[in-house]
């Protein structure tokens, strides 16, 4: 993956922490798979960490919007969704948040290719995004099956 985003310009920095990013998902859904409270306890991990990374998320764009040269109401109300669909995620639990987070972190995919395209965000993020969400929508796809 390092090799890719390298090849795309993606800032080492970005690349090395968005990778270290994947750790988290990575125990999360191997200790899903492990039986009684350690698996349950795992699922929660994971379901948390990844709440918290798709709103960081939408935090990009908060902070893409602020550095714009015009204010979108379409940008900033756009940048707190992640946060929202997050929080809906926590309150269902369980195979639905799991859901809801999958599909949500493939939206948010859309939306920065779209908005990369537009020039609203570097042109290297969907090289960073693509890998990193594919993996954790990986993740969160095989924790399904631990249920």
């Amino acid at each position: 993956m390092l090799a890719f985003v390298r090849r795309a310009g993606v800032p080492e920095p970005a690349a090395l922490l968005g990778a270290a990013g994947l750790l988290p998902f990575l125990a999360g859904v191997l200790g899903s798979f492990h039986p009684d409270e350690v698996g349950a306890w795992a699922r929660s991990a994971l379901l948390s960490y990844g709440a918290v990374i798709l709103s960081f998320l939408g935090g990009v764009h908060w902070g893409l919007a602020m550095a714009a040269s015009r204010p979108s109401f379409l940008r900033y109300g756009a940048s707190t969704v992640p946060a929202l669909l997050a929080w809906l995620a926590l309150l269902l639990g369980g195979r639905p948040g799991f859901v809801v987070l999958a599909a949500s972190f493939a939206s948010l995919l859309a939306f920065d290719i779209a908005a990369a395209r537009n020039g609203e965000t570097p042109a290297w993020y969907p090289a960073l995004r693509w890998p990193l969400t594919v993996a954790v929508c990986l993740a969160l796809v095989l924790a399904l099956f631990t249920f």
